[in-house]
């Protein structure tokens, strides 16, 4: 079936687009001739994008890519000198916001460029004071606040090594993290809001710290005025204390492969991926994407419904920073204490850019489209979106009632260890419901059979040939769990996870994971594509299929269903399975249907089929620590008992 273009570019959008400068500056006629040279080239293209930036090295580097060592163990930029800090910095002018906050009471802050530099300068010193130097791990575990980006730079600034913590994880969790990397420092918030409720961060935090004896400095950010948790003299500071200890403008002179960043990301077994970023790495292939892919630039007013702990959260601040826009940060429940929360954070903040993920527009989808009509949107340039693939339901949702058909829906995959995306619209292409118009610049991207052979009109592996400069420069502690997940099952060729296809006019689609493979009487499907005609039903909310053994096909289908309502039951557990037969046919009827109050999600979105499937299975479920709500696993487990 032939998926129709929802969206065209506009002329003069298009003429006005960062994108088509970059082309100018390349000296290519259209995308597709920039995009072949820049995976036929990605020297050549790595060299034009830092040009482009206006990434400067001191000193110069002497070789922009090195793979001696292998295309798994790439080296850029080599020897170069480049602190990102610096350069987030450099050229702005001082009087332009750089960030502008918004909490969910409806507090707001802003900070110049100025007040920045002020702020990162102030903080470094204090790390300086305290003991904190090059190659020592800091701990982020803080909301999304103007503090967060002053401590991501000021550790940066110092030769520190930044590994953000979801500000939901449990002490444990965080324990588990900080003692993998040693960390000597950890900033963290007193508490915060959700939903209404006070969430006593420091609390978690000193819980966590009991597991932790590397940690001997602790700074408290203070998110509420209302709460003062207690302080553990000789450990414990308040922001205000640190950043009292003088203003230091020096930046520590690191070098351009230097790590700058370990991000954390869960399986369903074993201990966590800590994936490290170099300073050359992460934050030019973020502000690349922002500028390319969502036309991000000088004052575009950029905001992300993220965490820090989640890769969007670094990759907003680093990004914005480098194309010299504006962050807009909001730190609460999209859709608390009234549903236009959101949108009225929009309207407020001028915001151009918005990225959001396809669980959160379910949610708010729940609410109605008439509350969005409640605030103007006619600052938003684009949706964004990121974090998992979309059914077509709440994306049309988002498009057309919300959108009204003059918002394009920048869809955006690739993760942690890409530094951003594989694939994304681009302001120049058009747009199919919840597909990619291309690979990102400088992403040798191919959707590949068993054999690693390209395929076109059918699901394959999605896989990227050649090297990019935001590639991750492996696990911390564990080079071969690196090249076993990524490298090993097509030797040289990185093999990313996900199940893709491009169709007949060379528009891409995620199918989700590949380890979520559904394959029953012999037919492969994406788990997407089951829960696609699931969440089609009105009653639906959210959905999860996967695999479960099954004596004559193999596989069969099992799934699992939150609905908007309590009209669960035999009539409607027969009914969705006859809907799924009826659209994908009948071999792909589901054996089971399970209701459930939510669907096991990650903080950042992304739905656990792995962890749905084990734990209906009787598996060990691994680590759980990412969940948003791990009690839906014992619902599961209940009624694999009934």
């Amino acid at each position: 079936m032939t998926i129709p273009i929802a969206w065209q570019p506009d002329s003069d959008a298009q003429a006005r687009a960062r994108l088509t400068e970059f082309l100018r500056q390349c000296g290519e006629p259209d995308f597709q001739a920039l995009y072949a040279r820049s995976i036929e080239d990605v020297e050549w293209f790595t060299g034009q994008l830092l040009e482009f930036l206006r990434i400067e090295f001191d000193p110069p580097y002497k070789k922009l890519l090195d793979v001696s060592a292998g295309i798994e163990w790439a080296r850029w930029c080599v020897g170069g000198g480049l602190n990102i800090s610096a350069a987030c910095l450099a050229g702005k002018d001082p009087a332009q916001t750089a960030v502008a906050w918004e909490g969910e009471e409806g507090t707001t802050r802003a900070w110049s460029y100025r007040a920045l530099k002020i702020m990162v300068q102030k903080c470094a010193a204090g790390l300086r004071d305290a003991g904190v130097g090059t190659g020592d791990a800091v701990g982020v575990h803080l909301p999304m606040m103007p503090e967060t980006v002053a401590v991501m730079l000021a550790v940066a600034r110092i030769g520190a090594v930044a590994v953000p913590l979801f500000t939901g994880y449990g002490p444990a969790a965080i324990a588990e993290r900080l003692n993998d990397v040693g960390a000597v420092c950890v900033f963290t918030a007193n508490a915060f809001p959700r939903r209404g409720r006070i969430h006593g961060a420091k609390a978690t935090m000193d819980e966590a710290l009991a597991r932790c004896p590397s940690v001997r400095c602790v700074v408290v950010v203070t998110r509420l005025e209302t709460v003062a948790p207690p302080m553990a003299p000789g450990r414990d500071l308040s922001w205000e204390e640190l950043c009292e200890r003088g203003t230091d403008s020096h930046v520590e002179p690191t070098g351009a492969e230097d790590r700058l960043l370990i991000v954390y990301t869960s399986g369903t077994t074993g201990r966590p991926k800590g994936i490290v970023h170099a300073h050359c790495g992460f934050p030019v292939k973020a502000a690349a994407d922002m500028a390319f892919g969502f036309d991000a630039g000088w004052r575009t007013r950029i905001g992300w419904i993220t965490d820090i702990g989640w890769m969007m959260g670094p990759w907003l601040i680093y990004g914005t920073l480098l194309v010299g826009g504006t962050m807009t940060l909001f730190d609460g429940a999209p859709d608390y204490p009234h549903a236009a929360r959101l949108w009225a954070f929009v309207d407020r903040q001028n915001v151009e850019v918005l990225g959001v993920s396809p669980t959160l527009i379910r949610a708010l989808q729940t609410h109605g489209e008439e509350w969005s009509h409640k605030y103007s949107l006619d600052s938003v340039r684009y949706f964004a979106s990121t974090g998992e693939p979309w059914n077509p339901d709440p994306w049309w949702w988002l498009f057309d009632r919300v959108g009204r058909r003059k918002i394009p829906v920048m869809n955006y995959s690739g993760g942690t260890e890409i530094a951003g995306g594989i694939l994304c619209n681009n302001p120049l292409l058009p747009v199919k419901p919840c597909g990619f118009a291309a690979p990102c610049l400088g992403m040798a991207a191919d959707v590949v059979d068993e054999h690693g052979q390209s395929v076109r009109g059918a699901v394959g592996e999605l896989v990227i040939r050649q090297p990019w400069l935001g590639m991750a420069r492996g696990f911390h502690g564990d080079a071969e769990r690196y090249l076993d997940t990524y490298w090993r099952t097509f030797p040289g060729v990185w093999r990313h996870g996900d199940f893709a296809r491009v169709d007949e006019d060379g528009q891409w689609f995620i199918e989700g994971r590949s380890d979520d493979t559904i394959k029953v009487a012999g037919k492969r499907i994406g788990p997407a594509e089951v829960e696609s005609v699931l969440v089609s039903h009105p009653l639906v909310r959210e959905a999860a299929a996967v695999a479960v053994p099954d004596a004559l096909k193999g596989s069969a289908i099992a799934a699992f269903v939150a609905l908007r309502g309590e009209a669960s039951g035999p009539a409607l557990e027969e009914e969705l399975k006859d809907r799924v037969a009826n659209e994908l046919g009948k071999p792909l009827r589901p054996a089971v249907v399970v209701f459930l109050s939510g669907i096991p999600k990650t903080r950042n979105g992304k739905i656990m089929r792995r962890l749905v499937r084990a734990v209906w299975l009787g598996e060990p479920a691994g680590d759980v620590t990412a969940l948003e709500d791990p009690s839906l696993l014992d619902e599961i487990a209940r009624a694999r008992q009934i």
